[in-house]
């Protein structure tokens, strides 16, 4: 009987995007690429120092000792795999899908299970076709470290996990390695070339900057009351919404929250400084602000 045993690895689960649409239109071509593209991927997991775990219909699973070798591995495959599509019609293209997991798993025999390979699995599912998600555990890890962007997606709910897994999508070809190469281990390898990007988005502006733009707005506003005062401050409307924005921003990019619950809460505080700003004697926000208060209950139930 296998021994069983835990440890800290870094699951990379991949799978092909339409693979039931392909083997329906050309079975044996379609079993032919997969095999073609399984044995890139699988040189180059081992060149990154990884292990191929598993293979079933078109899905593979491998695990690395490290992190940033396993999204190196990632990000070099599905630019191989993006070179050898190129050359196939759109409607026969073999796109993968890559998630990729640090976490404790059970190890007996070559297998590993728990949650940390459901996660991997799942942040695999949401990735877009020829592309790849990680973990916030990984990006922690790799950040500065890849020459990759990358776009936080937010908390992605996975079975038997009681918390949300926050993800992030990673950019190929979006940003400059950092890392400087005395720093890394072996020759240094060349920068990828853009090839497949995953969740294709309008760049968001930093939040330092989009900050500071919205503290100005304000300053100006609150300037152009004060120089043309008749006694009346109507200056505390456009601020207050300002302050909302500013909030909003900074919920999109935080962790530590649900960001759909975070909003609602803003959204609340947002409407009770309306009712004090517009103070007539009456608490009005508290009707609408129970109803958020209960939505945010609804919600809260939902993820437990």
């Amino acid at each position: 009987m296998s021994e069983t045993r835990r440890k800290l690895t870094t699951i990379f689960c991949a799978d092909v995007q339409d693979y039931t649409r392909l083997m329906g239109a050309d079975e044996e071509g379609t079993l032919a690429s997969l095999k073609r593209c399984r044995e890139a991927m699988g040189r180059l997991i081992e060149s990154h120092g990884g292990r191929v775990i598993n293979t079933w219909g078109d899905g593979l699973i491998a695990d690395f000792p490290s992190v940033v070798e396993a999204v190196r591995a990632a990000v070099d495959t599905q630019n191989e795999l993006a070179g050898f599509n190129a050359r196939r019609p759109a409607d026969g293209r073999m796109l993968f899908r890559i998630g990729i997991n640090l976490g404790d798993v059970i190890v007996e025999g070559d297998d590993i299970y728990g949650d940390g390979v459901n996660i991997a699995a799942r942040l695999q599912a949401s990735a877009a076709a020829g592309g790849i998600v990680i973990s916030s555990t990984v990006y922690d890890q790799v950040r500065n470290k890849v020459a990759v962007g990358f776009e936080f997606l937010g908390p992605l709910m996975v079975k038997n996990v009681d918390e949300g897994v926050p993800s992030y999508a990673v950019k190929i070809g979006d940003a400059k390695d950092e890392t400087p190469s005395a720093q890394r281990s072996g020759p240094a390898r060349p920068q990828p070339q853009p090839a497949a990007t995953v969740a294709e988005a309008r760049p968001a502006p930093s939040g330092r900057r989009l900050y500071g733009v919205l503290a100005v707005i304000a300053a100006v506003l609150i300037g152009i009351n004060l120089l043309s005062w008749q006694g009346v401050f109507w200056a505390r409307f456009p601020v207050l919404a300002l302050a909302v924005v500013a909030a909003l921003a900074w919920n999109r990019d935080q962790t530590q929250f649900n960001r759909r619950i975070t909003s609602l809460a803003i959204v609340a505080l947002g409407i009770a400084g309306i009712n004090l700003f517009t103070w007539t004697g009456q608490f009005w926000a508290m009707w609408p602000i129970l109803g958020i208060a209960a939505v945010m209950g609804v919600r809260w139930s939902m993820r437990r």
